[in-house]
């Protein structure tokens, strides 16, 4: 068993940047490519056998699949065996360009308590594998508006996915557990913050049990269980962390930092790190100059 984490390259990843979206072909000799989860939406039309880990669920899987990865979403394959197929990755801004892109991607198919994985009869597999070579063939071509074809490919891909029926032979694993490792996998993803533009969105408990579809006295039972501390205390606690590494490592201003990190006022920041930790913003910064 291996995971499907594969080598690196920076063309790669530049190209996936600038353009908004990827489509090839999965090697069945050859690791995948590396590239940032959490900015990707994926579809990947895999054959072969896997063990996927989403949200709080883990899939079983055998044959032809199609999956659907959705950024604001841990997870990750185990690769058991692989037969190939092919993947698309694609940013929202990309697919949001199309109509109706909002309630596709609010689809069943991308939601956390929805089905991100099909089962594939050999029909479905050969006539999703040919839109897939088709998005590879534009992808590559002079075509002034290849961009709209692939987004109309992807929608077609989507909406068939839609019309399928899920299948139901999928063990779900211990939910504590599993919910447990997806707050903290979400939980680090926020960070670290390295951007003023960009603050620190998800803050409290209720607002990770949102993102991730739970009740939130579910979240925080789940995690209280298996880690013994409570979700709130995982947050406050990394939150420090990264306010200490910014006081440390940039020349940001107090107030920027304590927006950064998603306080409305520097006081609040102030009252909540001295409360934490027994000191003063200012006082941790002027032992590090």
């Amino acid at each position: 068993m291996h995971n499907q984490r594969g080598a690196s390259t920076s063309d790669f990843n530049t190209e996936l940047k600038l353009k908004g979206f990827k489509v090839y072909e999965i090697d069945s000799k050859a690791a995948g490519h590396n590239y940032s989860r959490k900015d990707f939406y994926k579809i990947s039309l895999n054959t072969g056998k896997y063990i996927f880990h989403y949200a709080d669920r883990s899939f079983e899987t055998e044959e032809t699949i199609l999956f659907f990865g959705n950024p604001r979403i841990p997870y990750s394959c185990d690769v058991i065996s692989q037969k190939g197929g092919y993947a698309c990755l694609f940013t929202e801004d990309f697919l949001s360009l199309s109509e109706r892109s909002e309630s596709i991607l609010q689809s069943p198919l991308f939601k956390i308590g929805g089905t991100p994985i099909l089962q594939l009869n050999k029909e479905q597999k050969a006539s999703i594998a040919i839109t897939f070579q088709k998005m590879i063939a534009e992808q590559d071509s002079d075509y002034a508006y290849k961009d709209e074809l692939i987004r109309n490919y992807l929608n077609l891909i989507i909406h068939e996915a839609l019309k399928m029926h899920p299948s139901e032979s999928y063990a779900q694993k211990n939910a504590a557990v599993r919910i447990t490792s997806v707050f903290l996998e979400l939980l680090e993803r926020q960070f670290p913050i390295e951007s003023m533009q960009r603050p620190l969105e998800l803050r409290t408990a209720q607002d990770y049990a949102k993102q991730l579809s739970v009740h939130v006295n579910h979240l925080n039972s789940s995690v209280k269980e298996v880690t013994g501390k409570p979700t709130s205390t995982h947050i406050a606690e990394r939150i420090i962390t990264e306010a200490k590494a910014l006081l440390q490592h940039t020349n940001w201003s107090i107030a920027e930092i304590a927006y950064s990190l998603g306080f409305e006022y520097p006081t609040y920041f102030n009252n909540f790190f001295k409360k934490k930790t027994g000191h003063i913003p200012k006082s941790v910064r002027a032992a590090h100059l």
